[in-house]
């Protein structure tokens, strides 16, 4: 399949740095007859999240998705509806290995992709069933195999691991402070990676789970492990699905953003609100005038999905439409819903101010139109 966009560099260093993430797993261990991957967490699949997690970087040139033969066109849907680009399709092969080296080959061999991609000089390994990797550890991981030729994410072991004799009973332990378990992400030179592929055994490719191991085995890379954060583990069963749903719902719920009309009453509303809110999430206040077209993009950045617009006008549809085409316009819409709080304002002398029926109606109207693009609209009265 052709990239769904151009190429782009940059990053750690100028190089260009690919990802590959392997999702031809079948989910045996997770049950039921949809593959793990494809699971749907908030509504979106899983490999959604993974995809996109690489996606938001913007010096990772292309992603690799590399899936099972019966579900590429599943993935090709994927990628459309949530407006995925740089991306990828690669048919699988039967083993995690073959399906990874699957995955190197369309940066060295044609008949693995209808053009050849441009060699990246760092390729990125990650699991599409591991959705909460951020930037940070991305960069860390690439930067020291640009160092050391491979490099990988580590944690503590939790339990300690023990062997078991022919007859199932304890033959030994390991000490479980010399020990760490192996996480993604993980990253190569390509030349390291795609070499140690090349030399692979049949049985490495059939029966290996670890990519470090071949750096080490066929190519005399010794990786540097760096340390990873809490949120790189693997969905792997059913009840990964609803802690992974809990994790995404709190990173949702911790920050707010309150819009205020330049009016002074109007913003120092804004202000009491935010003052009352600081103690319990992160919030961030933005004074202006929508009307006035005035750019809403730098506050995007932080990935906020709360916005509380106040203002004193008891139908303020035109001024909201504004607000949801600015915030559509930063793709944040297609990860998460965006949850928008209209709150009108009355802060006239006028005691019939009220929002009537032909302003419910509309406002009505213009939620369910909205919440087709993944917002969610709530409209709060104060007189």
């Amino acid at each position: 399949m052709e990239p769904s966009s151009g190429s782009r560099v940059g990053g750690p260093g100028v190089a260009p740095v690919a990802a590959v993430l392997p999702a031809g797993g079948s989910g045996e261990r997770l049950g039921g007859a949809t593959p793990k991957q494809f699971c749907a967490v908030q509504g979106r699949p899983l490999v959604s999240y993974a995809v996109r997690a690489m996606e938001r970087i913007s010096w990772i040139s292309n992603i690799i998705v590399v899936v099972s033969p019966e579900n590429i066109e599943t993935m090709k849907s994927i990628i459309e509806k949530y407006g995925h680009e740089r991306v990828t399709i690669v048919e699988g092969g039967i083993t995690r290995h073959r399906s990874i080296f699957n995955g190197l080959k369309v940066f060295a061999e044609n008949e693995f992709s209808n053009h050849l991609l441009q060699k990246p000089e760092v390729v990125i390994i990650h699991d599409a069933v591991r959705p909460f990797v951020e930037e940070e550890i991305i960069s860390k991981v690439v930067t020291a195999a640009k160092e050391h030729g491979a490099a990988g994410a580590i944690r503590p072991l939790v339990s300690t691991v023990i062997a078991t004799d022919a007859d199932g009973c304890l033959d030994h332990s390991l000490e479980r402070a010399r020990y760490r378990a192996s996480e993604m992400p993980q990253a190569f030179l390509f030349d390291v990676i795609y070499e140690a592929y090349q030399q692979c055994t049949d049985y490495d490719l059939d029966y290996g789970t670890e990519c470090l191991h071949l750096a080490l085995k066929y190519c005399k890379t010794n990786a540097k492990l760096v340390e990873g954060t809490v949120d790189l583990w693997k969905v792997t069963y059913r009840r990964d699905l609803y802690a992974a749903e809990s994790i995404i719902k709190d990173s949702l719920s911790q920050q707010v953003c309150v819009i205020t009309d330049v009016k002074e009453a109007v913003a120092q509303v804004g202000f009491l609100l935010c003052e009352s809110l600081k103690s319990q999430i992160a919030v961030e206040t933005i004074t202006l005038s929508l009307r006035k077209n005035d750019h809403l993009q730098h506050i995007f950045t932080g990935q906020c999905y709360n916005l509380v617009y106040v203002n004193d006008k008891k139908c303020a549809i035109q001024e909201m439409q504004q607000l949801v085409d600015m915030v559509e316009k930063s793709d944040i819409p297609l990860l998460y819903p965006v949850v928008l709080i209209l709150v009108c304002l009355d802060i006239s002398e006028n005691i019939s101010f009220s929002i009537g029926v032909e302003e419910l109606t509309r406002i009505k109207k213009f939620s369910r139109e909205v919440k087709k693009k993944n917002f969610l609209v709530y409209g709060l009265l104060i007189q």
